[in-house]
């Protein structure tokens, strides 16, 4: 079996892997190792989702991003995606702007800022205005992530429902999770012992992305 599944070729014709952390990340919300309050949380609002603001909060490599697109998939959504160096005013409004019309097959738009608390001032201050209820965007859900609230205004937050995620606990579910990951890519033709998965979990103070990471060296020692 292949180590990594294989993306679309590039126009030169080369196909390029997928990492394990992206071949593995979860596209349901039921599908995430721990985190259960997030994941309650979402799957009730999944059910009867509304126009709103929310920002997940937690240390680098737990999930948050990936539980943001599992939301969207979960909701239908048409989904506004800005990388926190690209949040700027400018996006800000073209984004807000495309939130006024739906496109085929959605019915909401989800608007996800990573890493927010890195935005400029004159970003949150643009957002700001945005997260106004007179202002808000129709039919439209904000997330926003970030690993500490310390950079965000009060206002900002304030405008908010904000889920920490959390990794505390987390280390033997993510070790199962490691386990059958190598099951399933070696399938059987590994001609090492099993690495010790709950070491690499600790070792990776239970980021599940790093924990993924150092699991391909393994396995490609394997």
């Amino acid at each position: 079996m292949s180590l990594f599944q294989s993306l679309p070729t590039s126009q030169a014709g080369f196909a390029f892997p997928a990492s394990l952390s992206e071949k593995y990340r979860p596209r349901t919300l039921a599908e995430f190792v721990g985190l259960e309050k997030p994941k309650r949380i979402l799957s009730k609002f999944a059910d009867a989702p509304y126009s709103s603001a929310w920002l997940f909060v937690g240390p680098p490599g737990v999930g948050k991003t990936s539980m943001a697109l599992a939301l969207a998939e979960a909701i239908h959504a048409e989904l506004h995606h800005i990388p926190s160096q690209q949040c700027q005013v400018e996006a800000i409004e073209s984004v807000v702007r495309q939130c006024h019309y739906i496109s085929a097959g959605a019915s909401l738009h989800l608007v996800l800022v990573d890493e927010a608390d890195k935005m400029r001032k004159a970003a949150q201050l643009a957002l700001l205005s945005k997260l106004d209820a007179t202002a808000f965007p129709p039919n439209t859900i904000f997330v926003f992530t970030c690993n500490a609230t310390d950079g965000l205004e009060d206002r900002f937050l304030s405008r908010t429902r904000q889920i920490a995620f959390q990794s505390h606990g987390i280390a033997e579910q993510t070790a199962k999770l490691l386990e059958s990951i190598w099951d399933k890519e070696t399938d059987g033709t590994a001609t090492t012992e099993k690495p010790n998965f709950l070491r690499i979990v600790r070792d990776s103070q239970n980021c599940v992305r790093d924990s993924l990471m150092r699991l391909e060296t393994e396995l490609l020692a394997s």
